[in-house]
């Protein structure tokens, strides 16, 4: 409708005050909560055409439309806004149209859109911080998805490096043969611990160096730990048996953990990608970067980047001993996957502390002469942390994926017990629903908050089951399941067409033009990498659902044209509802 009045004003400041209107923009908003309208136009800037006052120009405008345009049904001005109110047949108009329209529609022409998302390492399981990240990734492609583009969900597993060698150093030391099926561990649990480990003994080693007279960061780059691990990394790079042997070993164990928490999480890849093959190319693409001057290489054989003209900072791509660095198997990785797939866009998830590291990554690519840096975009998000504070890997403080979600599934079976409203179901319905409560809460939590800012997960503010939380919002979808279910049992058709002269009140037309809003949120969602919108939309539909519900009948509503249209509204919101979940990646029960 917004493109509709967009017409409307232009053909009225063509007609009343012969402008010309290719240039002019309209600006159409919906009319703010406690105005009369559905739709406002600021008219401010047209009072150079009309060289009246904006309240006398707003008026011209709103007697032109009202009498030109049927389907407004009457208008008002305050000041310089021109409120318009549409009439009772365009909203039952637009019910009917949402019943038979079934894609999203975008403007702009489809594009074929990689997002990189997750990236665990294969030293310790997915946690707290891991989830934020898989969430938003899955969820943002999905809306990027129904808004029309091609999406690839790839990950990247950072399988090799430093801190991959310090938990193979701890196994090897300690380890004493043991194995995850030995021990009754998940595999990335078990190797988990032993990084945790690692960092144990490294740091009292730390601190023997400094109390010998060191300074702490010479301390921390002699500590025989240290030394050894590097010794370790120096070995894979050049294929040692033994050392590759471990390697491959402990990752098929940390493999076989991850994909149980994805399964669990409800997450899946197009295509996966291993740095121990990435980082190939990128020692190739150093090896051209140093060829065409584009870097240098220091006495020891280190090799730089510098970027200090660029208000930047050197930057290392290959240590003095020959290994690589994260940045080198981020350009082989770039260049690899735009050579593939040849992508119009490369979205990276990653957390906000990396914001440094992505603007000389595209800086590094645009020195060779491509435009892959052009179509780079680093989707940067706030850490994630509990109402306790920060959680570090390291030390073993971070709350482990599983635990989280087994947690949150006890939590629902608990509520749901105390409520009694699923006990009767069988258990194995009974357990697939307490598990979309569960991960509902989990999801929808995180993600309704702007993927930029810096959030604390609250696990029992999360599956409360009021207010803009997850299970409010599974239990509406419900409820309105229990009343279609129950209107068929009454055998009240309501598929069809709403009749044009039921009668509307003015919180079915909130709803109604809620509902229309739909398409434009999952276009302007995916503009800005923002599922928080979507879940935040939601929320606001069902918000305004419950408190119609709560002052109006719907099965015992006597007239008929009346109760079909509200249980076709309902249904509609239903479905909205349930779409706009899955998009987030949440299931919504149809009991509960």
């Amino acid at each position: 409708m917004e493109k509709n009045i967009i017409k409307y004003i232009k053909d009225g400041l063509e007609t009343i005050y012969k402008a010309e209107t290719e240039n002019i923009s309209v600006a159409v908003e919906r009319t703010r909560e406690g105005i009369d309208g559905d739709f406002t136009v600021v008219v401010f800037p047209y009072t150079k055409l009309s060289k009246k006052k904006p309240e006398d120009t707003a008026k011209d405008l709103g007697v032109f439309i009202k009498q030109r345009f049927e389907d407004i049904s009457s208008y008002n001005v305050i000041k310089g806004f021109l409120n318009l109110k549409m009439t009772q047949e365009y909203w039952i108009q637009r019910l009917n149209n949402l019943v038979k329209e079934k894609s999203h529609k975008n403007d702009s022409p489809a594009q074929r859109i990689m997002i990189e998302f997750s990236s665990p390492n294969t030293n310790k399981p997915l946690h707290l911080g891991h989830i934020r990240n898989n969430l938003l990734g899955d969820a943002v492609s999905r809306i990027i998805s129904a808004a029309g583009n091609e999406v690839i969900k790839v990950n990247l597993i950072n399988d090799r490096g430093i801190h991959i060698c310090k938990s193979m150093l701890a196994w090897m030391k300690w380890g004493k043969n043991s194995t995850p099926k030995s021990t009754n561990q998940k595999g990335d649990k078990f190797v988990g611990d032993y990084y945790v480990l690692f960092d144990k003994n490294y740091k009292e080693q730390i601190a023997e160096l400094v109390e010998s007279g060191l300074t702490e960061d010479q301390a921390k780059e002699q500590a025989p730990l240290m030394l050894q691990a590097r010794e370790i990394l120096q070995k894979w790079e050049s294929g040692d048996h033994e050392v590759r042997r471990v390697w491959e070993m402990m990752n098929s164990w940390v493999y076989e953990g991850f994909e149980e928490t994805y399964k669990n999480l409800g997450i899946e890849f197009d295509k996966l990608y291993y740095e121990s093959s990435t980082y190939l190319h990128g020692k190739e693409l150093v090896k051209t970067g140093l060829e065409k001057g584009i870097f240098t290489q220091d006495p020891d054989n280190s090799v730089w980047i510098d970027l200090t003209n660029e208000g930047l900072d050197r930057k290392i791509l290959l240590r003095s001993d020959g290994t690589t660095v994260y940045m080198t198997q981020d350009l082989g990785t770039a260049f690899q996957r735009f050579e593939e797939y040849n992508p119009d866009k490369m979205i990276y998830v990653v957390g906000n502390e990396q914001d440094y590291h992505f603007k000389v990554l595209k800086k590094i690519v645009e020195k060779f002469d491509k435009d892959y840096a052009s179509r780079i975009e680093h989707l940067s998000y706030g850490m994630v942390e509990l109402p306790e504070g920060k959680m570090k890997s390291r030390e073993g403080t971070v709350v482990d994926a599983d635990d989280l979600m087994s947690e949150m599934i006890e939590n629902a079976k608990k509520i749901s017990q105390e409520n009694g409203k699923i006990n009767d179901l069988p258990d194995e319905e009974k357990d697939k629903i307490i598990k979309m409560i569960a991960l509902g809460a989990l999801k929808y939590y995180i993600i309704k908050v702007d993927p930029k800012k810096q959030m604390t997960f609250n696990p029992n503010e999360s599956i409360d089951f009021t207010g803009n939380t997850g299970p409010f919002i599974q239990y509406t979808h419900a409820r309105i399941c229990s009343i279609l279910r129950n209107a068929e049992k009454q055998k009240i058709k309501f598929n069809g067409k709403v009749s044009d002269e039921t009668r509307l009140l003015d919180c079915e037309v909130k709803l109604i033009s809620s509902l229309t809003e739909y398409e434009g949120i999952i276009i302007e969602s995916a503009k800005k990498h923002d599922p928080g919108m979507i879940a935040n939309y939601i929320y606001d539909l069902v918000k305004d659902f419950n408190q119609f519900y709560h002052e109006h009948s719907i099965l015992k509503e006597k007239d008929t044209k009346i109760l079909q249209f509200r249980l076709q509204l309902s249904l509609q919101i239903a479905n909205t509802i349930k779409t706009g979940m899955n998009l987030l990646g949440i299931e919504v029960p149809e009991v509960m």
